[in-house]
């Protein structure tokens, strides 16, 4: 049997091996949240450089001692993680790194081990460095020798580089010196390098490193790239949120500033006591500016829009019943949830009856979830009108917006009207501790 054929077999099942451990290596580091804070920022201080040598140094190590105890060549990745580490966290962490992952085999007299590792790791750090935007090293993907041949005509052509080739090329370049140097050395035992039987086998091995490293590097950023559509996902909500909650507050605002200049003229002391509880309500509203709120100062904001609603209508067109569990009042709840359903119940329902017009307010616990429900005796609503955004109006349609970016399925949000006798709206949400809410 030809012996470099079955010596060629042997090298393509190691080097199979010492891809997938470097695969394997980098997704099990993604694991840990810490570590993908580490990736996700650019510019780290002293103590996350150490974090990061605390994470990447120990499997490193592991592998190392797989290789010298028990043979298996394929675990050692020092040229490849001093390079990794190098390109990823800087000249220091490079330097660091790269010492600390070969001391092991350094004690095994493989005296060239500690120094060469060291330099891969400062030179991958010095590329990275050299790089103007920092962020071209996470281009450095498995499949970017593929895009040479391109790179090489617009670089002739139109002179435009692409940086994420210099990690390729430096790394090639490294790992062929590594061989080289390994061979040179008069002791087989000073250096650890995986020896081929000819050149073929040779570029075999030199694609192998490239590939650990570019694996591991587009694997890091797939996560990088999952945090950053999380953040803007969470910033999208906070811009919706915003927005939709400053259409709330000037609907608010504009109706209440209505009804004091009607009455202004008719009933000055009236007017008066109208707007000193807007006076309080937009001291509540400028003092903070929250998701959510206890229940308890949510009841107190709808106290006084509601004392400035029977001041305007009277309390014998305007009567308020209130049946709150006392359990109920510490739950958190989205802010100005209430009023714009109130605010409905009143302009749209109560406010064409001549008299007798009534507003139930139930709150209660419920299987783990906090049940809101408020009744009128207005005009009610025809089918048609309940199907147009849950009784048309700004106020309601937003309400159910912001239930559904807060709570996403979690919630319930029921309206039951009938024309001339009311209409009756029922609100389920989880029952939020502070902790909790402060998380949404």
């Amino acid at each position: 049997m030809d012996t470099s054929f079955v010596e060629g077999k042997s090298l393509l099942f190691t080097l199979v091996l010492k891809v997938g451990w470097a695969a394997a290596f980098a997704a099990l580091l993604v694991r840990f949240r810490s570590f993908r804070k580490l990736l996700f920022t650019e510019n780290r201080d002293s103590d996350q450089k150490v974090m990061l040598l605390l994470f990447l140094v120990p499997p490193l190590v592991v592998g190392s001692v797989l290789r010298l105890v028990g043979s298996y060549q394929f675990f050692d990745l020092t040229m490849e993680g001093s390079f990794l580490m190098g390109l990823i966290g800087g000249r220091i962490v490079g330097l660091l790194g790269g010492s600390l992952i070969s001391l092991l085999p350094f004690g095994f007299h493989e005296w060239l081990s500690a120094p060469a590792a060291a330099l891969v790791g400062l030179s991958a750090g010095v590329i990275r460095q050299v790089m103007t935007d920092k962020e071209d090293v996470w281009d450095f993907g498995p499949f970017l020798f593929l895009g040479i041949p391109q790179w090489l005509w617009k670089m002739i052509r139109y002179r435009k580089t692409k940086p994420a080739m210099l990690p390729l090329f430096a790394c090639a370049a490294l790992e062929v010196g590594w061989m080289a140097l390994a061979r040179s050395i008069r002791s087989p035992h000073w250096l650890f390098s995986i020896q081929s039987a000819n050149w073929g086998y040779d570029i075999l091995v030199v694609l192998s490193s490239v590939m650990c490293v570019a694996i591991a590097v587009k694997i890091w950023n797939n996560t990088r790239t999952e945090m950053n559509l999380e953040q803007n996902q969470q910033l999208l909500l906070k811009a919706r949120m915003d927005a939709l909650t400053s259409q709330i507050n000037p609907h608010f605002l504009f109706n209440t500033l209505n009804t004091v200049s009607s009455l202004i003229r008719f009933d000055p002391d009236m007017a008066r006591g109208v707007v000193l509880k807007l006076s309080n309500i937009l001291r509540r509203l400028l003092r903070k500016h929250e998701t959510f709120v206890a229940l308890r100062e949510e009841l107190d904001f709808i106290d006084d829009y509601l004392d400035i609603e029977v001041i305007r209508f009277g309390r014998d067109k305007l009567q308020i019943f209130k049946e709150i569990d006392e359990e109920t009042l510490d739950a958190f709840v989205p802010s100005m949830l209430l009023q714009p359903i109130v605010e409905n119940a009143i302009k749209h329902g109560l406010a064409p009856r001549l008299s007798g017009g009534q507003i139930h307010l139930r709150t209660r616990r419920q299987d783990g979830k906090l049940a809101i429900e408020i009744d009128d005796n207005g005009m009610g609503m025809s089918p048609e009108r309940l199907s147009e955004v849950y009784g048309g109006g700004i106020g309601m349609s937003n309400v159910h917006e912001r239930l559904r970016l807060l709570y996403g399925d979690q919630f319930v949000m029921d309206i039951r009207s009938r024309e001339g006798e009311g209409t009756q709206i029922r609100i389920e949400i989880p029952a939020l501790a502070v902790a909790e809410s402060a998380a949404l």
